[in-house]
């Protein structure tokens, strides 16, 4: 008769609990449980519940480089008025932090934890207004060169990119594209597709720019570009259209859309290969207007607001991407 030890080459072993030595398809018995169990990987991503933000709002920007464990939420709107609020998440729990300077939302967020760009957005007016945080304070550095909000970035501190936006009035939307090299702003080659809401992952050179939503009364979009350090090219278009979502991805080969309004807050999540994207499992709270960070691997999604489109949400949630270790219980009759 075939025994597990004959077909393994080691016999059943016992744990009080999770074995979290354990390699794909180990079987071990949980004492603590009553049960035997055995070690699989994820076929598909999860979201899961992350500490709140200490001041909930939409419309905030974020370091979009950073990680899951080190992440910056800067700006935004509380309800009735932008603000300066800045905190970082460290995997667990939102610290409030030094404030930036000048309140706004819709701003252009980018850079990591511990240096990153806020700029443009908008509070009585539209900015150009750019600062720097150098992990302790905010400084007033050279202004964009074309204020606007509802703007997308990505990037370093020293080198980032900006795109897309609403000027002013409102209903004039640009394409237009600013680098950043760590002092100052140069207009580079607009998008093909005007914009502003647009989802963003990526570097200074090798950026996406997907979703938004075209000058009135053209509708919300689920075009992709992807930015090779000179142009701006069309690629394969988002499964669904989307506006008011945000993005994560340290690069243009691998990147998440997560959330938006299509036309009211929707929960999907979106990933991108580097040629197309798939639909993955979908947030566990629909929203808009939210911020994120991270990879495909492991990213954040938090604040935003709620359907149909009036409550402001603190809730943070946490990524865990395709391949994660799962623990499987074998159930007995």
């Amino acid at each position: 008769m075939s025994t597990y030890k004959k077909e393994v080459g080691t016999a059943v072993q016992n744990f009080a609990g999770d074995y979290t030595g354990a390699v794909e398809g180990q079987l071990w018995y949980n004492s603590t449980a009553g049960s035997f169990q055995f070690r699989s990987f994820s076929t598909a991503g999860a979201w899961a519940t992350g500490g709140s933000l200490n001041t909930a709002r939409w419309a905030a920007a974020s370091a979009k480089l950073g990680t899951q464990t080190a992440a910056l939420a800067f700006s935004g709107n509380t309800g009735p008025a932008p603000t300066t609020v800045n905190e970082s998440y460290n995997g667990t729990s939102w610290t409030e932090l030094n404030d930036i300077n000048t309140s706004r939302n819709t701003a252009g967020g980018f850079g990591t934890a511990t240096a990153a760009i806020v700029t443009g957005g908008f509070s009585t007016a539209v900015i150009t207004n750019t600062e720097s945080w150098n992990g302790t304070s905010w400084t007033e550095v050279n202004d964009l060169n074309q204020g606007r909000f509802q703007i997308s970035g990505t990037g370093l501190s020293t080198a980032g990119l900006v795109f897309g936006g609403n000027l002013d009035p409102p209903s004039n939307v640009t394409g237009a594209t600013e680098s950043w090299n760590g002092t100052c702003f140069s207009e580079v080659n607009d998008l093909n597709t005007v914009r502003y809401g647009a989802g963003a992952a990526g570097t200074q050179t090798a950026a996406l720019a997907f979703g938004g939503k075209e000058p009135f009364p053209l509708p919300i979009t689920a075009v992709t570009e992807q930015w090779n350090e000179t142009c701006w090219s069309e690629v394969n278009d988002l499964n669904a259209v989307r506006t008011s979502t945000t993005g994560a991805g340290h690069t243009d080969t691998a990147a998440m859309s997560m959330g938006g309004n299509s036309p009211t807050a929707v929960a999907l999540t979106e990933l991108w290969n580097g040629t197309c994207w798939s639909e993955d499992t979908d947030l566990n709270t629909a929203r808009e207007y939210l911020a994120g960070a991270g990879t495909t691997a492991s990213a954040l999604a938090f604040g935003g607001v709620l359907p149909p489109g009036t409550a402001i949400t603190a809730a943070t949630e946490e990524w865990i991407g395709a391949g994660a270790p799962v623990t499987e219980t074998i159930t007995t009759s």
